[in-house]
């Protein structure tokens, strides 16, 4: 499970590096600069779920400990 939100967060971070090359900062909410807008706001609550998800891994085996 770790190699997996490992390499989705790898995925989403170059999907925002991407799409902030796609950027065009005279008419951000036209066209592709609008979808590129979009794509980088998913992409960051995708690495947000990933974490939360990493996180309460780690809490369930710490909890599977005691």
């Amino acid at each position: 499970m770790k190699i997996f939100t490992i390499a989705l967060t790898i995925i989403a971070i170059a999907l925002i590096i991407f799409n902030a090359t796609k950027l065009n900062f005279e008419a951000l909410f036209e066209d592709e600069s609008y979808t590129a807008i979009l794509t980088i706001i998913v992409a960051l609550c995708a690495i947000i779920l990933l974490q939360i998800l990493r996180i309460s891994k780690k809490i369930e085996k710490l909890d599977k400990r005691r």
